[in-house]
């Protein structure tokens, strides 16, 4: 976080290090904050356990729930047996993406040789929660208002030269057919060629089978494209008689 806060919030995921194991429960600082947890035995994991180091190990990492906070004493109990899987992983996407934007502006700051970074901050945190918020803001809408000029060109530089754009793909199997022997294969040569200006791949599996592969900035914009490759498809059948059948792949 920019402006990180004192306490974590009850439930929200944390990243913990286990400092010492006791026969029940751990101390253990979090990671995002300059405060220590503890992680009671019965939160370890689910069941009976009979000894807590076949769990859990001085120095290790892991992602852990709040489930307790006591605002006067500062004092945060936490839970490994409540996090599920998607949200282990998610989290530590979102832990490593935040620290590389952080790399990222620290780097504009020595680049701009900014030298009252409190100031940068308090602006830049009216906006922004994150950091990870605001090189998202700047890659989209390539500025960023309301702060030092010198700042916001080197973080201008530094995401155009770091962030690459990001492609999704759809893929799609077309059982597509035309029936007149004569001119059929020469129709359907035809017909993926207009469709492969539509900047779709088309991949022959065996007939009468093909791959149809569409990429975009987003979804919606891979799909409109597999879209006009149907389209085309369908006025082929319908002038020289055929069938169509499309069918999603899964990702």
């Amino acid at each position: 976080m920019i402006i990180p806060k004192k306490l974590p919030d009850k439930d929200e995921l944390v990243l913990i290090n286990i400092k010492k194991v006791m026969p029940y429960g751990a101390y253990c600082s979090l990671v995002e904050y300059n405060i220590d947890a503890y992680l009671p035995v019965r939160e370890v994991a689910s069941g009976w356990i009979k000894n807590i180091h076949e769990f859990i190990k001085e120095g290790q990492k892991h992602v852990a729930k709040v489930i307790f906070i006591d605002t006067q004493k500062n004092a945060v109990d936490v839970s490994l047996k409540r996090v599920r899987e998607k949200e282990k992983k998610d989290k530590i996407t979102e832990y490593n993406l935040e620290n590389r934007a952080q790399g990222f502006y620290k780097q504009a700051l020595i680049a701009a040789k900014i030298q009252d970074e409190a100031n940068i901050r308090d602006q830049i945190s009216k906006t922004f929660v994150t950091y990870s918020e605001l090189i998202d803001y700047i890659y989209e809408n390539k500025k960023l208002d309301n702060v030092d000029k010198n700042f916001e060109k080197a973080m201008l530089e530094i995401v155009e030269k770091n962030i690459k754009p990001k492609v999704y793909e759809v893929s799609y199997i077309a059982s597509f057919q035309v029936y007149n022997t004569e001119s059929g294969i020469s129709t359907i040569r035809k017909t993926f060629h207009e469709i492969e200006g539509l900047d779709v791949t088309v991949t022959y599996l065996g007939a009468p089978n093909y791959s149809l592969v569409a990429r975009g900035d987003n979804y919606p914009k891979a799909e409109e494209k597999i879209k006009k490759a149907v389209a085309i498809m369908e006025k082929t059948i319908k002038g020289e008689k055929g069938s169509l059948a499309i069918k999603k792949e899964a990702p």
